[in-house]
């Protein structure tokens, strides 16, 4: 479901967005501050855009989902999860959980995959950075048995959602035979595109999530620059931003 909200666009998922006090968007490139090859929403502060705008951007996204702020990671494309508390730096990582309220976890991408997984009966939400390299290490399947030790989720409980991401008609790999399990392989057509998005699916599903729990947004990023950023696309351009937290009220 789409969200229009103080000059910004952002989706929703309806599951998620159901539960109560849980706050969520993955947010376009739309209603930003950022110029060039950033514009308009970029929140990432490691790019080359100008900090003022970013965090302007940031700001605004925070006005959104009425966030105090956002936590955000230095994110490496490994499988380094975050426990983050309140007014705790989180550090580095690629996904992050948290029980703790007005607690805004958010990550940010130009063609991986952002996935919201949230536990309604424990309380506990998380969000995972998932690229390739994430994909083989299984970053997803990581994030789920991590809240299952730490703050006794029961998977069948969890709710899961699979942001805009690079999608089956533009996920090229080449050099895949050197770059991907071969138990990837299965996920491929004949002109070497992988889909990513089935790979997340299943990890999810083996992980213990329902069928029934598991939403997958379908909009690939490179073939939607007029909303999202794409790494694929364009080489140099911003990070949108995932994000979700639960209220304290």
């Amino acid at each position: 479901m789409i969200i229009q909200k103080n000059g910004l666009t952002y989706f929703q998922f309806s599951h998620i967005a159901e539960t109560t006090r849980v706050r969520h968007g993955v947010f376009t490139r739309k209603g930003g501050q950022s110029q060039g090859p950033y514009q308009s929403l970029n929140i990432c502060e490691t790019i080359g855009d100008l900090p003022a705008h970013v965090m302007k951007n940031r700001r605004a996204i925070c006005r959104c989902l009425d966030a105090d702020s956002l936590v955000c990671v230095q994110q490496v494309h490994g499988s380094g999860i975050k426990i983050v508390k309140q007014n705790a730096a989180p550090g580095v990582g690629d996904a992050l959980i948290t029980n703790q309220p007005d607690v805004f976890l958010t990550i940010q991408v130009a063609d991986c995959q952002p996935v919201l997984l949230v536990d309604p009966i424990r309380r506990v939400i998380a969000n995972v950075h998932s690229g390739w390299r994430g994909s083989i290490q299984n970053i997803i399947g990581k994030t789920v048995q991590t809240m299952t030790e730490k703050f006794s989720c029961h998977p069948p409980d969890i709710l899961a959602g699979i942001g805009p991401s690079l999608g089956p008609c533009c996920a090229e790999f080449i050099h895949y035979r050197n770059e991907l399990p071969r138990s990837f392989w299965q996920y491929k057509d004949a002109d070497n595109h992988f889909n990513f998005w089935a790979i997340s699916h299943h990890q999810l599903l083996e992980s213990g999530i329902l069928e029934r729990h598991i939403q997958i947004s379908g909009l690939c990023t490179r073939c939607r620059p007029d909303l999202f950023f794409s790494y694929r696309k364009a080489k140099v351009t911003g990070r949108f931003a995932s994000v979700i937290g639960m209220a304290s009220y």
